[in-house]
């Protein structure tokens, strides 16, 4: 059965997760290193990598940012513009016209209004719908491939235009709990971590006749690549304070972000400011919540637990009423778009369900767990 952090509604769970003798998971522990933090002695760390980023510039372009036009980019792109004085390189990686939200498509245009250079990588949308469509059925994670392809651009682009300096915003290890990640410091090393990147195996992307120069945007450059360029990645939000869903939210709502209006019930998603280009990750929420027992809420209302004070019983209602939901509509549209019935669609996620953490009641699967 599932046991929660002690401060937070986190689960043991999650993959690559461990909780300490008290029962407490890493993102609140880290949640109390903040609290003490000097951010002035960060910023000066800061420095140090200002000055590598300007001593480094051989494009023009002092680093390089990947950006979906979200909350985060957008803060983390206008920090580095207004507050380091750095000229970056933004890189965003569409999605299929048929995938991309026009409030997506508004976000990174405002992105870009706000006066940055930014290239953007679309796929082939033939390839891109058939992995797609095999990450779901292999995995039951249809983002598998486009995860992938989505980490790989920014080094790539990096390799090819002589920028050594890339900028990514979260640290899992500090935001998530993730241990495959470095969680004592800013710097990402190779970026090879969590469940995306790890082990680095495309063979299964190679189906249906698709050739391997078809997926050069879903190969991450190789180790004897990114050592050749010097490639430095850097995570900002260690550098940030109040670096949460919400605040990031706030931050770049007030600099023309559009955010969800849906219903909670629809989205799974209580604050509506994540993953904004497009909607089936909410369905891929659901899965996870399947999978694994916990989905976006969870993640919602532990973060707010730990740095606004919400209450364990309120958390847990918002979990109970809306982790792991998803609309009709969502799994219908996704459906045509990878071109299988729905009863294919619950045939494939039943057979991913934890049955150890849920039970069918009257056709629709039901926790066996309490959230304490």
């Amino acid at each position: 059965m599932i046991r929660f952090c002690k401060k937070c509604l986190q689960p043991d769970t999650r993959p690559n997760i461990s909780f300490d003798q008290f029962g407490v998971c890493p993102p609140c522990n880290y949640s109390e290193v903040v609290k003490n933090i000097n951010w002035e002695e960060r910023r000066y760390l800061l420095g140090d990598i200002v000055d590598f980023a300007k001593k480094s510039n051989h494009s023009g372009y002092d680093c390089i940012i990947g950006v979906s036009g979200g909350k985060d980019s957008t803060r983390q792109a206008i920090f580095v513009k207004e507050e380091l004085k750095l000229n970056p390189l933004l890189v965003s990686l569409n999605y299929p016209p048929e995938q991309m939200t026009h409030r997506g498509a508004h976000n990174i245009s405002n992105m870009i209004d706000h006066g940055f250079d930014t290239i953007t990588i679309g796929p082939s949308p033939l390839i891109w719908k058939k992995l797609m469509r095999e990450g779901f059925i292999k995995y039951g994670n249809w983002a598998k491939s486009t995860e992938l392809s989505l980490f790989s651009s920014v080094p790539r682009l990096a390799v090819a235009y002589q920028i050594p300096l890339i900028l990514w915003g979260e640290n899992p290890a500090l935001t998530l709990g993730e241990q495959g990640s470095k969680s004592d410091t800013y710097e990402g090393g190779q970026m090879k971590h969590g469940n995306t990147l790890a082990g680095g195996k495309f063979d299964w992307l190679l189906i249906d006749d698709i050739k391997s120069n078809e997926i050069l945007q879903y190969r991450y450059p190789s180790d004897e690549e990114m050592e050749k360029a010097g490639l430095r990645i850097i995570y900002l939000g260690y550098f940030m304070n109040n670096w949460t869903k919400l605040d990031n939210g706030v931050f770049a709502a007030l600099r023309g972000l559009r955010i969800r209006s849906d219903h909670p019930s629809d989205i799974g998603d209580i604050i509506g400011v994540d993953s904004l280009d497009e909607d089936w990750v909410v369905l891929n929420q659901m899965i996870k919540y399947y999978k694994f027992g916990f989905g976006k809420v969870t993640e919602i209302v532990s973060e707010e637990m730990r740095y606004r004070g919400m209450s364990r019983s309120e958390a847990i209602e918002l979990v109970k009423r809306y982790d792991g939901t998803c609309s009709d509509a969502n799994i219908e549209s996704f459906c045509d778009f990878i071109e299988i019935s729905k009863e294919y669609f619950w045939q494939i996620v039943d057979g991913f369900v934890n049955k150890d953490l849920f039970e069918k009641v009257n056709g629709k699967w039901r926790p066996k767990f309490e959230i304490q």
